[in-house]
């Protein structure tokens, strides 16, 4: 009955059909330097691609701490910090170290869709000409190589780590581990 009477109310027009969309969630600004990967872009040595991401690790109750990590695809060097949060700003000081501590001019890198890799630090990869790749949305399986270092980092670093979790004394034994 139910379906009769909106088949009867949508013959006249009484009754409209709204516009559909694809989607529900529109990007409200679209972002002036990073696009998504070419599909035919390939890394063919070290430096044409880095996967940058940040890992929320919680040693202990009520304890915080955001990892972020640079990994380069092809050889897999990798360079670690961790702070107290994700911010643009801290994630435009990472980028200032990944360029120092990696052996290899960087020519692109992967990010995911975070608002730490937003506004000032995609200003900086445009100030210094490394190409900003960004991933759509929910798709951590085309960061990989970084998503699974995040579990070795857990397992091999965080787990057997006895250090103090000041900042500091945790970032010089990120570094020594790294």
């Amino acid at each position: 009955m139910v379906g009769r009477i909106i088949s009867r109310l949508k013959a006249p027009g009484v009754l409209k059909e709204p516009p559909r969309r694809l989607s529900s969630r529109r990007r409200l600004h679209p972002r002036p330097y990073a696009v998504r990967k070419p599909r035919d872009y390939q890394a063919h040595e070290p430096g044409d691609l880095v996967q940058v991401d940040t890992l929320d690790v919680r040693p202990l109750p009520g304890v915080a701490l955001k990892h972020f990590t640079a990994l380069d695809v092809i050889s897999r060097w990798d360079v670690l910090e961790v702070h107290t949060r994700a911010t643009a700003t801290l994630a435009q000081g990472f980028l200032d170290t990944i360029i120092e501590r990696m052996p290899f001019p960087i020519k692109a890198l992967q990010v995911d869709g975070g608002s730490e890799f937003q506004a000032v630090f995609e200003e900086a990869c445009r100030r210094k000409a490394i190409r900003l790749f960004v991933l759509p949305p929910r798709s951590p399986e085309l960061n990989g190589h970084v998503e699974r270092a995040h579990r070795s980092y857990l397992e091999e670093f965080y787990e057997v780590y006895d250090g103090g979790l000041e900042m500091e004394p945790l970032n010089r034994a990120l570094k020594r581990w790294e």
